[in-house]
């Protein structure tokens, strides 16, 4: 078999149990790997509580991790998120990934609960369980180095440890699986880390036609001005983000009251680079390399985290934004999370976290203990437990990432029919809504977003489970990495048959979500949005969103997908029916 490897490993933490089994070739086909893998392998869990010792994190790779396909070295982990209750699943680039493939593996399949803390170290065709008791309490970085000598390390900070909801699980080269609280299920099972080292090499089919294509995604990467542009991602990182939502107006500001901070520029793309001298990074063997860091090493916080430790919170310190960003890696939450946790609980109590104040709330919410124990629960709880549900910035539990819906109508409909919440990433329509130019104009209109929407959806679904970066398909297309992936398989994939590989996936998370509750009453956005105008001005109104109008284009995205108006699915048998 060429570009899978067609085994599992599965470990039993309850009675210590590790054993190896085949994966069928037709599920690979079908499911491809990383999302899509992880989705189908929930099929007999997805019921069970996300604490609940049986339920299943699964680590699992693509099949063109391994080889030298751009932006491939990724895995995703899927589990049912505490958070939101939904089918979850989040990616995450780094040498794991590459290592995990090198092990022999295409997935890591995890159930039960240690008595005691364990790690988990893979070590080529042998695996075994360590004691962990030493490391329980460590911060990510220390126990990152504690176990430098396995290999490549994924592990949980205190945070994971003590069940906070949005508790992340972090990779050794600072790769976060951030949302939905992944590592509080890892912390529940008293999975400290898992570490892997492997040497083994995937074969290609066809290695002339796989050269070919990698040639071609190079080059489309080398000709995209928003990948290697003057003021693209590969100079400034994620933040070249910050001046344009500041020109769009559509940054979110002070919990989603105002979509301009006019202090964002001490925190934008360019700030960053002259004042940290930041220097490249990213993911294992990614040409884009869009992270940054300090020439000491510190890993300097993405888009979503300054904007939302920055305008959210109404905080201009870069230097405090670049502290709560490491606080947040160093003890292993989602920086999304916490930030718009933080802002949601200042709007209810009159005044949002000072610079000052904010590490030691973070560090409260880690712990669990004075204010962090409501800090710790995520903004939909913490807002419902103090009176105030209406002032969660979040989609089915889900906190929203930082572009203002007001200023995107496709943005607010992806957030809104994502399966695990208000996530920009299901769809990103980025590239139609805010990187066009002109500026586009139809940003502020639902023509046509349901189908964009659902399109956007099948092909991240099918990009997400390759695994391969989303930045890719800033420059390339899947027409390139089908390429790629016919090449490494020998098996002949167009970018057709992705989309519907993609649509099955997309379906079946769905499927998983109705079946365990969800409806269309929680495919909406937060009141705020439909009441409240942003901050129109310089030309731009940002008014709230018509709340009939985007009724009407969600019914039409449930047309298109085949579902009923409530949502749900007209066929009892879909899930029987599929492989």
């Amino acid at each position: 078999m060429h570009g899978w490897t067609g085994t599992i490993l599965k470990v039993d933490l309850t009675v210590g149990r590790i054993w190896r089994e085949e994966i069928p070739a037709e599920l690979l086909h079908a499911y491809l790997g990383g999302r899509g893998l992880g989705v189908r392998l929930m099929r007999d869990y997805f019921r069970l509580d996300p604490f609940d010792p049986e339920m299943p994190l699964i680590f699992a790779v693509g099949p063109l991790c391994g080889t030298p396909a751009p932006t491939a070295a990724r895995l995703a982990v899927v589990s049912r998120s505490p958070l939101t209750g939904t089918i979850c699943d989040c990616s995450a680039g780094g040498r794991f990934a590459w290592r995990l493939k090198a092990a022999g593996l295409d997935a890591l399949f995890i159930t039960g609960q240690s008595p005691t803390p364990v790690a988990l170290a893979i070590d080529g065709d042998s695996a075994e369980l360590l004691p962990a008791d030493t490391l329980w309490g460590m911060e990510v970085k220390e126990s990152v180095h504690a176990l430098a000598g396995h290999g490549s390390v994924a592990t949980i900070g205190p945070a994971g440890e003590n069940g906070v909801l949005f508790a992340n699980i972090i990779m050794g080269e600072g790769n976060s699986v951030g949302r939905g609280g992944l590592g509080a299920v890892m912390g529940a099972k008293r999975l400290k880390a898992v570490t892997v080292d492997g040497a083994g090499i995937v074969s290609l089919a066809d290695a002339e036609r796989f050269e070919h294509a990698r040639r071609d995604v190079m080059r489309l990467f080398s000709a995209s001005p928003v990948i290697f542009g003057e003021l693209g991602i590969a100079r400034f990182g994620t933040p070249a983000l910050v001046d344009l939502m500041r020109q769009r107006r559509m940054a979110p500001t002070e919990n989603f009251r105002k979509t301009v901070f006019p202090a964002s520029g001490n925190y934008s793309g360019p700030a960053i680079l002259r004042d940290y001298q930041a220097k490249n990074d990213g993911c294992f063997g990614c040409p884009i390399q869009c992270k940054k860091s300090t020439p000491q090493g510190e890993h300097l916080p993405e888009y979503e985290s300054v904007s939302h430790f920055g305008a959210l919170n109404g905080i201009s310190s870069l230097a405090a934004i670049v502290k709560a960003n490491t606080i947040c890696n160093d003890l292993g939450m989602d920086t999304i999370t916490a930030a718009a946790t933080l802002s949601a609980w200042g709007e209810i109590r009159g005044r949002f976290p000072s610079a000052e104040e904010v590490p030691a709330l973070l560090r409260a919410a880690a712990g669990r203990y004075g204010d962090g124990g409501l800090l710790s629960l995520g903004s939909r709880r913490l807002t419902e437990q103090l009176g105030r549900p209406d002032l969660s910035m979040s989609v089915k539990g889900l906190e929203l990432p930082a572009y203002d819906p007001r200023g995107a109508y496709g943005m607010a409909l992806a957030y809104c029919t994502s399966n695990r919440g208000g996530c920009h990433l299901r769809a990103y329509p980025i590239s139609h809504e805010i990187l066009r130019k002109p500026v586009p104009t139809d940003r502020f209109s639902f023509s046509g977003k349901a189908r964009i929407i659902k399109i956007a959806e099948d092909t991240n679904a099918a990009v997400d489970s390759l695994v391969a970066c989303k930045f890719s398909f800033l420059g390339a297309t899947l027409e390139e990495y089908a390429e790629l992936l016919s090449a490494t398989t020998g098996t002949e994939f167009t970018p057709q048959n992705l989309k519907e590989i993609g649509e099955q996936i997309y379906l079946t998370e769905r499927w998983y979500n109705c079946e365990n509750g969800f409806t269309s009453a929680d495919d909406r956005l937060p009141e705020r949005f439909y009441a409240e105008p942003g901050s129109s001005g310089e030309g731009i109104e940002v008014p709230p969103i018509d709340r009939a109008r985007f009724a009407e284009e969600l019914q039409k995205y449930y047309r298109i997908r085949g579902l009923t108006p409530e949502g749900t699915f007209s066929d009892p048998t879909y899930l029987v029916r599929q492989p």
